[in-house]
């Protein structure tokens, strides 16, 4: 290792390493050398795996999957049971979800799959429909909800940008509705204790909202709206189409959310689709 890094210092006239503290750092010419190493590195595993056949057991043993905070509780403790199952070796990170740089961490293999909701890609990414949900209304009481009244009440929403119209409220906007948004936070959990303890109400996904709200009591009430169904898509790269190890990731995690999907026909994947996001 150290006559490959002389050699490569001399190559590229830097020192690559730097000593700090009691270790080492990369120097800002390895930083940008890394990524592409690391799809390169990426690219040679692929090509060493299609020459065996494929073993879950033996050739999945690091899974990282990126997806929102918020949508971690309802997927990762059934993914997690499920690949422990199947590779009981395997080691699962779950990582946020950063759309701007999405392709590339697909592409160099920094990230395995991504699941998310419905977003414009480029012809590089792939991917498909994963779970289909409604929207409902969560309530501390019930109440009978019609348009107005769903309206005329206060409301908390649940959004990670700062400022901006949260997904449900550009949807509203698209029918000509407005409503009043009292608070503003970045974790469903929160918002779900904050409409236990008032009068506010929160309008989010249903299968979402049941795993949230059991514990609190609070009521899931029909949405009085009629808003477009959320679409939750699996993203990945197109040089893993015909990977077995991404072949068996994309099998496992669609079966795991066949019984989540409502009045949904499996289809194939697909690059382009309506855009929204929070």
């Amino acid at each position: 290792m150290s006559h490959a890094l002389a050699r490569l210092r001399e190559q590229l006239d830097d020192p690559l390493f730097v000593r700090q503290g009691r270790g080492v750092a990369p120097t800002p010419l390895a930083e940008r050398l890394a990524p592409g190493i690391q799809e390169a590195l990426g690219l040679f595993q692929q090509a060493v795996d299609r020459t065996r056949h494929f073993d879950p057991r033996r050739d999945v043993g690091h899974v990282t999957l990126a997806m929102n905070d918020e949508l971690e509780p309802a997927f990762l403790p059934r993914f997690v049971t499920r690949l422990r199952e199947r590779a009981p070796q395997v080691r699962i990170a779950s990582v946020r979800l950063d759309r701007a740089s999405l392709e590339r961490d697909l592409a160099s293999g920094r990230l395995d799959l991504a699941v998310d909701v419905a977003q414009p890609t480029g012809a590089d990414l792939r991917h498909t429909l994963l779970q289909r949900d409604t929207f409902c209304v969560v309530s501390a009481r019930k109440r009978r909800l019609d348009v107005e009244a769903y309206l005329a009440a206060r409301h908390v929403t649940v959004s990670s940008r700062r400022t901006g119209l949260a997904f449900e409220d550009l949807l509203l906007s698209r029918l000509g509705y407005q409503r009043e948004v009292s608070v503003r936070c970045q974790h469903p959990e929160a918002a779900c204790h904050i409409v236990a303890g008032s009068d506010l109400l929160l309008t989010m996904p249903r299968r979402h909202a049941e795993a949230l709200n059991a514990p609190l009591g609070n009521h899931l009430l029909p949405m009085p709206v009629e808003l477009p169904p959320v679409e939750l898509h699996l993203y990945w790269h197109r040089q893993v189409d015909g990977e077995p190890r991404s072949q068996w990731l994309r099998t496992e995690l669609l079966g795991l959310s066949e019984g989540l999907r409502e009045d949904v026909k499996p289809r194939g994947a697909r690059r382009q689709s309506r855009s929204g996001s929070r």
